[in-house]
């Protein structure tokens, strides 16, 4: 009720008619039982729920793309006199076509939330000690100073980097540069390692390169989509717009959580945690056993043929029926169906890439597409939703696990390309990539990391084994943390704290999921000394003596824009024949085209794509009689990550303001539970007490459930510190936990 009590203002108060929005608001404010004569609420912002009642009427409308997922939604944000008022789906945006998620809706409040961050602090008397107020000048000198110490005394690569998926193409180009080429530090990687590693490592794997083969138009085309540990509904809700264009269509969802998404299915796969591999080796040695493949495709474009099929062999009916839970008949027919279709669509997220096995996984799905031809063509393909609005784009320009435009570290010519474009010596770039996100922190607790710079993230609450993360901050002598908003708690742990422009307050472009770049509009101005990203990195490579030799002439992103524009030219990742206008005015442009590979020609030594012989292993840590549950982690559709933007939006905190635990019925009754018990969630590593219990059939018996984003309930104190060997993506889920009354 409450819900839909706010739904109901939200949607009074943003009525285009004047008269009828004064009406309708009223008629809402009293039923939420507001005081409509008290001007506060009348005629400005109501703490609760954060809309604004008068001001919503814009002067202007600026067109910009959504800065929480990787939909990538064409939005237009109102403003009046300079403040952001309103906010609605672009209906000219392909993507979304007018439609926005809650999060989309209610974004343009995040601007002037409280807890922006507007000072540059510092705790001048060292740690244990307040943060203070100081200058720019100050912050910046004291940045390079510490850190240039720190490198003179343990050598360039003791600075530790860890960036995000959230800046803009432009900045995450401009970053790479400066920490590689100005700070001389390899060790540099994102937050996108978190969620998007095991993705971009499985198609390497398989084809090649990072790189999606295709486009959202593939969800309405294609004759069965096949979503496998991908909850679209609560993390991507737009795009279930997609589905069910075409007539016919099936869709089929494999989830051990009977989430929302599956709910709308025509087929549930409950498959038990972690089983994916077998149930996709599975489908492979059915369409085998069938002659459901295309060998011409296979012939002309694959690899590793004749040694796949002999793996495949011992992935029966029966023996993939005991592995997963599924029937063998329910195995036949998704195979039949997934065999059989003229196109068919391959989509998943974090329940595929967060896993020790997340990679080869990946590569288990492309195996299924390259058997039956399902690249390249119009409905069909393995396709990674990406997590992040710029995921992709850091993963193209930002010079972490590869160089700018998917060059690779180790090969001569690809250096040798990218020193002559920038006019550097060959020498200077590094020919492996540094430690990734999991191997910096790891490299900080052990002393050979001494200072970290922590930009638009906050691992305090997103690492996998918190008090890992405690002892890397404990070991460093220098942290510094650069985001949109003060305080956060990562924040606790630094020593120097640099306020940075949010979305809304900078210009550029992000690519979404399907490559397709959008253009990144400023409506507002940051708040007090706040600064953009791209001017704090210029301002650094100024002190270090490398703005002439890394940026010079530049004093915009779009200069930044220009650059990498001739550094991804005839890279897969080709951005050099779209300018920002044309990329606005016409909603986006995906490089590659719709769809890559249509010529079945892939980015590896041979040009053929190569079929991994995948094992099923069992996840990490099983359940015992000290530890009987199995817990698994999520998103829910209020709340982004560690709600340090969500969490701002009193409408957001409002509908999900605290963490729960979905536990099975029988389950329950074991334990003697009861509904909205409070309960404490334990590990072998911590415990999270006081969650609210909510008894349910949506998790299956043996199982438990529990949302991610919550700092005061924090699920990552209990997961596990184990990375995939490939992609060092964090297994989050498939834990062993038990639940008991909090007492």
């Amino acid at each position: 009720m409450k819900k839909r009590r706010v739904q109901y203002a939200n949607a009074a108060a943003s009525d285009r008619s004047a008269s009828r929005k004064e009406s309708l608001l009223t008629s809402a404010l009293r039923w939420l039982g507001i005081d409509t004569s008290r001007a506060q609420y009348a005629y400005g912002r109501d703490p609760r729920f954060g809309f604004i009642s008068e001001s919503r009427v814009a002067d202007t409308w600026t067109r910009t793309t959504c800065g929480y997922c990787s939909v990538g939604c064409g939005m237009l944000v109102g403003t009046k006199d300079g403040h952001p008022v309103a906010a609605r789906g672009n209906p000219d945006h392909p993507v979304n076509r007018g439609k926005l998620c809650p999060k989309g809706l209610s974004e343009h409040l995040m601007v002037e939330s409280p807890g922006r961050a507007t000072t540059p602090l510092y705790r001048r008397g060292g740690r244990g000690t307040q943060l203070e107020p100081i200058s720019w000048d100050e912050a910046l000198d004291l940045m390079t100073s510490r850190i240039g110490s720190i490198q003179q005394r343990f050598g360039n690569n003791a600075l530790g980097v860890i960036s995000t998926g959230q800046l803009l193409t432009e900045e995450f180009y401009t970053l790479g540069k400066l920490v590689q080429l100005g700070f001389g530090t390899r060790n540099y990687d994102g937050n996108t390692t978190l969620c998007m590693a095991s993705a971009v490592s499985g198609y390497k794997l398989s084809f090649g390169s990072d790189g999606p083969p295709g486009a959202y138009a593939d969800l309405e085309t294609a004759d069965v989509v096949l979503l496998i540990g991908a909850n679209i509904a609560d993390n991507h809700p737009i795009l279930c717009n997609r589905l069910r264009k075409r007539p016919g269509q099936v869709l089929i969802v494999a989830d051990p959580r009977v989430t929302k998404t599956a709910m709308m299915a025509d087929l549930h796969l409950p498959v038990k945690p972690r089983s994916d591999i077998a149930l996709l080796n599975g489908i492979a040695h059915i369409l085998l056993r069938d002659g459901l493949i295309d060998r011409a495709y296979i012939d002309a474009h694959a690899e590793g043929f004749e040694a796949f099929v002999e793996f495949a062999a011992d992935f029966t009916p029966e023996a993939v029926s005991a592995t997963t839970g599924l029937s063998t008949e329910t195995l036949e027919h998704v195979a039949h169906l997934y065999g059989r279709a003229s196109s068919a669509f391959i989509g998943w997220t974090m329940g595929v890439n967060h896993s020790t096995q997340g990679a080869v996984t990946v590569a288990a799905i492309n195996n299924l597409a390259i058997l039956t031809g399902n690249i390249g063509r119009t409905g069909g393909a393995p396709f990674s939703i990406t997590g992040q609005c710029n995921a992709m784009g850091s993963r193209e320009s930002s010079f972490t696990s590869a160089l700018p435009g998917y060059r690779r570290f180790e090969n001569a010519q690809d250096r040798r390309d990218l020193a002559g474009i920038w006019n550097v010596s060959e020498d200077s770039l590094p020919t492996a990539r540094g430690l990734a996100y999991p191997d910096i922190i790891e490299a900080a607790v052990k002393g050979q990391i001494k200072a970290l710079w922590i930009i638009a993230t906050n691992p305090v609450v997103s690492f996998p084994n918190l008090k890992l993360l405690e002892q890397a901050f404990e070991s460093t002598e220098f942290v510094v943390v650069q985001d949109g908003f003060y305080p956060t708690p990562t924040m606790d742990y630094a020593d120097l704290v640099l306020p940075a422009a949010i979305w809304g307050e900078k210009e550029g472009t992000y690519t979404n999921s399907e490559r397709r770049i959008s253009k990144v509009n400023a409506f507002a101005v940051p708040p007090g000394e706040a600064r953009r990203d791209f001017d704090i990195f210029l301002a650094l490579a100024e002190r270090l003596g490398a703005k002439g030799s890394l940026f010079l002439g530049w004093s915009s992103t779009h200069d930044a824009w220009l650059e990498w524009q001739r550094v991804s030219a005839g890279r897969l990742c080709d951005y050099s024949s779209f300018t920002w206008q044309q990329i606005e005015e016409q909603g986006g442009a995906q490089w590659g085209g719709d769809r890559l590979y249509r010529d079945g020609i892939f980015p590896r030594e041979n040009g053929r794509a190569l079929l991994h012989r995948v094992p099923c292993l069992p996840f990490v840590e099983q359940p015992d009689h000290e530890f009987d549950l199995i817990l698994n982690t999520g998103r829910t559709v209020e709340h982004w990550h560690t709600r340090t933007k969500t969490g701002a939006v009193a409408m957001l905190d409002a509908m999900q303001p605290n963490a729960w635990l979905e536990m099975n019925p029988a389950d329950a009754e074991r334990l003697s539970l009861s509904q909205h018990d409070r309960v404490t969630v334990c590990s072998r590593r911590s415990s999270v007490r006081n969650v609210e219990l909510r008894i349910t059939g949506i998790v299956a018996p043996g199982q438990v459930f529990m949302p991610f984003h919550f700092a005061e309930q924090n699920s990552n104190l209990v997961t596990l510190g184990a990375f995939d060997p490939i992609s060092r993506e964090p297994n989050y889920k498939q834990c062993a936990v038990r639940v008991e009354r909090t007492r």
